[in-house]
């Protein structure tokens, strides 16, 4: 199993332009680093399960995770079953409605393109994820799909909040499946 690494005391994202947070911008930040604690915990289990460890979880407007998603590619099959499309359909189906437009989606990995799209599409109030993408991220590193003219919904997004642990957890996970194969 691979553990996620404890980051907890980590400010790389607490004081990103310079000056002291105020103490409201502090407890936001705190409380993304709680569920993205939690989101890397998710991360871990998949990456044990043989998954790329990529978590993910839907929190409601009263502050409650109401779905939770893992890479679940290898398990189901699915090309299409990234943490951020589980987490997303699992979300849906608990509020009973596609409109995601309260919602916060916490995730370790900077979405894809194909899951940049749900989001959009989920018409998602708040997008909070870990690390960068430099291959393949489709809402900042790579292209920026929620920003662009072609899409309906311009998602506030918030990129790196504890990106070192997230980071760390997916280049230990694939340092390991290089020495095994």
């Amino acid at each position: 199993m691979i553990d996620p690494v404890d980051h907890r005391n980590d400010r790389e994202d607490s004081n990103v332009i310079g000056v002291p947070l105020t103490p409201q911008a502090q407890a936001t930040l705190e409380r993304h680093r709680a569920w993205m604690q939690q989101a890397i915990a998710l991360a871990a289990e998949a990456g044990s399960r043989g998954e790329i460890p990529v978590g993910a979880i839907v929190v409601n407007e009263q502050n409650e995770a109401i779905a939770t998603g893992v890479n679940r590619r290898e398990t189901d099959g699915d090309p299409t079953a990234h943490a951020e499309i589980v987490a997303l359909r699992a979300a849906g189906r608990a509020l009973g409605s596609w409109r995601l437009d309260r919602c916060t989606l916490y995730v370790t990995l900077e979405p894809c393109l194909m899951c940049a799209g749900a989001i959009v599409m989920a018409r998602l109030g708040l997008l909070v994820y870990g690390a960068d993408d430099l291959k393949a991220g489709a809402v900042r590193s790579i292209v920026n799909l929620p920003d662009c003219a072609a899409s309906n919904h311009a998602v506030p997004t918030i990129g790196g909040i504890l990106g070192a642990p997230c980071r760390e957890l997916l280049q230990r996970w694939f340092q390991e499946r290089r020495r095994s194969s």
